[in-house]
């Protein structure tokens, strides 16, 4: 399964830099959910319509919004590690490039959670595999 599911979250990437937010959420079960750095303020984003919300903030915030793939492991049955960068221009030119490492975790070939950590020692912590 570990493979299948490296090639789901391919495709969620994919997805998420084309902003389609459709093909997307159909890679997702119902209770997806989305943590990333901003959530101790604002809370994960749940469900389709937060997912939703997601994709119209980026697409209203930013003029690009991509994560850059440098490399993918499986950790068990269930869950990818993504090492990227996270390439922004604000939609009022302002460009950020930032490391960025995602945790997915996915059931039956669905993505349930995404964990986004800018910190990397974090994310190697949180799956597990840290000092």
């Amino acid at each position: 399964m570990s493979q299948e599911n490296v090639e789901v979250v391919s495709q969620l990437i994919a997805a998420l830099n084309e902003r389609d937010v459709d093909r997307y959420l159909s890679l997702c079960t119902p209770e997806i959910e989305i943590s990333t750095p901003t959530t101790p303020l604002e809370g994960p984003t749940r469900g389709p319509e937060g997912v939703r919300e997601f994709f119209a903030a980026v697409e209203e915030a930013t003029t690009t919004f991509r994560i850059e793939v440098e490399r993918m492991h499986t950790v068990g049955r269930d869950r990818v590690l993504v090492f990227g960068q996270l390439k922004i221009v604000s939609s009022g030119g302002i460009a950020l490039e930032h490391p960025t490492t995602n945790v997915y975790e996915l059931v039956a070939g669905k993505l349930r959670r995404v964990d986004v950590y800018h910190n990397r020692e974090e994310a190697l912590e949180a799956v597990g595999l840290g000092e």
